[in-house]
């Protein structure tokens, strides 16, 4: 039985309603995409869906969204998934639409990888991330679409991605691995209140995309599991990341904007994007912006941030022959428990997708600002290592208090980077122990 519209509606807006009322005063971004009511509701199981956990559901869905396509009610439509465990293969949304998981409901991805099309690379990228070629689609996906929402009462969306790292780990791949959710050229995009996990490759991937809200989401994946990034906002426009918890097998948040001389050619840069109350832990980043960052990256706001049993804190990564830019990024309010390096900014990492990149393209690294950020056991406090050609400029460390796992902290390592620092511990390289005397970098905020 379809529950009446009014019931699901409430459904999903009394969480944000009890979140709100207890974080009336908190600063938000999610405003800039405002949440829909759906006039019309429909159940995936209208179209013949089983959700034993067995039975393939791959053409209800692709009917119950091609009814939403063709249909266009005014308004747009709600598409209900009741509890249960709903199998399916790779799932193309349309505009106009909210895919609403309810409490117990699982959507789960087949293991079958011969039931997952492939699709282009992305022409940022020039070939798969991970293989040349084209890549395996992502299970859920939007292509040019807008006004699209995936939400409910914290149901989840289940990757089962065991069976692609085994492949990854075997070398047995022929094509990149599939995300869990990507959508690419659309806008006015929404995501809450639902759990990811187990993604094969990356989880959350907005590219070429602008106005995308994802908060209150809750993203797993074991610790061993190969590139199973949390969130990462690719060639994006002002994407508000928010209240989310990770926990994955590699960089919770990274900013990212394309690779090498594809990304340069694309020219698409990630600007505006929020990144708030975020907690997790991860053997690699919390917070990353790289290291693919060839059409830009600026305009980056990160605050109030938790992380433990996490490889490196805060890190932002670039290469020669990146090109682009990293600038005007401010991060403040973080804290680090157990953390094996607190910050590292670094023209030295991430690989190449050919031999044909351009080794004269020199990425520039400007306006860095790090504030109020307290760790403990913190194995090596950070390290800042710029380029020969292209000293990374206006690094800004403020009240930064890192503290080692021995009495001894180990020291900063810093080469070709100018700044400043005011209230660090322990005290930084000799680039930054001086104070500049500009309105950058100050101990208020």
């Amino acid at each position: 039985m379809v529950p009446s519209r009014a019931s699901v509606l409430m459904a999903a807006l009394l969480p944000l309603l009890l979140q709100c009322s207890v974080a009336v005063t908190e600063a938000s971004c999610s405003d800039v995409v405002p949440m829909k009511q759906r006039r019309e509701v429909i159940s995936i199981t209208d179209f013949g869906a089983v959700g034993d956990g067995k039975t393939l559901n791959t053409w209800p869905f692709k009917k119950a969204i091609y009814r939403i396509q063709h249909l266009r009610r005014r308004g747009g439509t709600l598409l209900y998934v009741p509890p249960g465990v709903w199998l399916t293969g790779s799932v193309s949304l349309t505009s106009h639409m909210t895919l609403y998981l309810a409490r117990g409901a699982v959507i789960k991805a087949t293991q079958d990888t011969r039931r997952w099309p492939l699709v282009d690379p992305l022409p940022s990228y020039g070939r798969g991330r991970e293989l040349p070629g084209r890549r395996y689609m992502s299970f859920i996906q939007g292509d040019g679409i807008s006004d699209v929402i995936i939400t409910g009462e914290n149901g989840t969306i289940d990757g089962q991605g065991e069976v692609w790292w085994n492949m990854w780990r075997r070398r047995s791949l022929h094509f990149t691995r599939p995300n869990l959710v990507e959508f690419k050229n659309s806008r006015d995009i929404i995501i809450s209140n639902v759990v990811f996990q187990n993604s094969p490759f990356w989880n959350i991937h907005p590219v070429y995309c602008s106005n995308v809200v994802i908060k209150y989401v809750t993203v797993l994946a074991p610790h061993d599991s190969p590139n199973t990034d949390g969130i990462d906002p690719d060639s994006s426009s002002n994407v508000c990341i928010e209240d989310a918890h990770i926990s994955t097998g590699d960089d919770l948040v990274a900013v990212k904007s394309g690779w090498d001389e594809y990304g340069i050619a694309y020219g698409r840069p990630s600007s505006g994007i929020t990144i708030r109350r975020l907690t997790g832990s991860s053997p690699f980043s919390g917070v990353a912006i790289g290291s693919e960052t060839s059409g830009g990256v600026e305009n980056v706001l990160v605050e109030n941030v938790n992380l433990y049993d996490t490889g490196i804190g805060i890190h932002i990564k670039t290469n020669v022959g990146r090109g682009g830019f990293v600038r005007n990024i401010t991060v403040v309010n973080v804290s680090m428990n157990k953390v094996r390096k607190g910050i590292r900014i670094a023209g030295d990492v991430g690989d190449h997708p050919d031999e044909y990149f351009d080794r004269r393209a020199i990425p520039t690294v400007d306006g860095i600002t790090i504030k109020n950020v307290w760790g403990v056991d913190v194995q090596q406090p950070g390290s800042i290592q710029g380029i020969k050609n292209s000293p990374f400029t206006r690094i800004c460390l403020s009240n930064v208090k890192l503290w080692g796992v021995a009495k001894r902290s180990a020291p900063w390592k810093c080469v070709d980077v100018s700044g400043a620092a005011l209230g660090v511990q322990p005290w930084p390289c000799s680039a930054l122990a001086r104070t500049i005397s500009s309105g950058y970098c100050s101990t208020a905020f």
